[in-house]
């Protein structure tokens, strides 16, 4: 997984390469660091 320091916050959807299910991502960029993450696995 590759976040994109130049979007500060985002949420968004990606498939696990593992099992194929859809987590849920959201993160928040400050001052060019990961401030915050989370990942949840939709159901």
């Amino acid at each position: 997984m590759v976040l994109d320091p130049a979007v500060k916050s985002q949420t968004y959807v990606e498939d696990c390469e593992v099992c194929c299910h859809p987590i849920q991502i959201r993160y928040l960029f400050e001052d060019g660091e990961v401030a915050a993450f989370e990942a949840n696995v939709l159901e």
